[in-house]
């Protein structure tokens, strides 16, 4: 199974403080958020992806696809949990938009 963590777009705002929100969001993701996921029983993987093109309006411009062994561990207590830790609730989640969750499993 695969776990999409999307997310459209931080909160926008113009110059310097977008560059830096931005600088923010994606060293926290990568040296905080991934690593607390990755101690969730049954979550293997992550890849990160930053959308390059797409011809639908508020597709999610960053994408985590997570390899899990069981589509809920996305939704379990302990996945929260490690989702809650750092400065990714604090600093990151409260600029997000339309974050979404979607399970997928390999055909």
């Amino acid at each position: 199974f695969q776990a999409e963590d999307g997310i459209r777009d931080s909160v926008a705002s113009r110059g310097l403080g977008d560059v830096y929100k931005r600088q923010e969001f994606n060293r926290i993701y990568d040296t905080q958020h991934i690593p607390n996921i990755l101690n969730v029983n049954g979550v293997e993987s992550c890849t990160r992806y930053k959308m390059a093109s797409t011809d639908v309006d508020g597709t999610a411009k960053y994408t985590a696809i997570y390899e899990i062994t069981n589509p809920e561990v996305p939704f379990s207590k302990e996945w929260q949990g490690e989702s809650d830790k750092g400065d990714w609730p604090v600093q990151i989640r409260p600029s997000t938009q339309n974050r979404s969750h979607i399970v997928l499993e390999k055909l």
